[in-house]
């Protein structure tokens, strides 16, 4: 008789996420499977199909999981009331721009915009992962408005003024990420600095 088959125990959510990433990131949403996935995880397709429902919930779950993680970081750096208020704009966005072309946090993003129109759950996914970018941005500019380190320029109120400032490096982002010639992370950041200084009314030599 023979013994009886071990099941294999589920990965952590965790090691999918990160190995649909890398995927994602190297392959693109259109050439990742299921079943090859699954294979390098040691599960079958089946098993992810039972948890994720489809290809563009994983992609949208593998981008919540990356960007919570780089929100827990986030967090600290923009509540640490030590450092002044451009600096920590600064560090937001450092943390906001991709490293360089391939960067997997951002070819995720790409992946879900590209995807979103189509689908309601994509577009409400990303608003809901954007959400925390927005009102960490309007937090920084409303204290630095209070303290009057930035100026009210036009008397656009602060989260207009993150909105406009997220749109401006979702700009210099996409380009950096996808690697288009003549881009380069240490430009990208020069000209988001200098355009946030403009936008909020900072003293040229604050």
């Amino acid at each position: 008789m023979a013994p009886p088959r071990t099941r294999r125990p589920a990965r952590p959510r965790e090691e999918v996420y990160a190995a649909a990433r890398a995927a994602i990131a190297e392959h693109g949403l259109a050439r990742l499977t299921m079943a090859g996935l699954g294979q390098q995880l040691g599960m079958s397709a089946g098993h992810l199909l039972y948890y994720f429902g489809s290809k563009d919930q994983l992609l949208l779950e593998t981008l919540r999981w990356s960007e919570t993680q780089l929100g827990e970081r986030r967090t600290r750096e923009l509540a640490r009331r030590d450092l002044p208020v451009l600096e920590r704009l600064g560090r937001y966005v450092d943390l906001y721009l991709p490293e360089g072309p391939g960067d997997p946090r951002w070819i995720l993003w790409i992946e879900v915009w590209s995807r979103s129109p189509g689908t309601a759950e994509l577009r409400q996914g990303q608003l809901d992962i954007e959400t925390p970018w927005q009102d960490d941005l309007t937090a920084l500019i409303t204290e630095g408005l209070a303290t009057g380190v930035l100026a009210p320029v036009g008397g656009v109120p602060a989260a207009e003024r993150a909105a406009q400032l997220r749109a401006l490096l979702d700009g210099l982002a996409v380009p950096l990420a996808i690697g288009l010639p003549a881009t380069s992370r240490e430009a990208a950041t020069a000209h988001a600095v200098s355009a946030a200084r403009a936008l909020l009314g900072a003293a040229p030599d604050s």
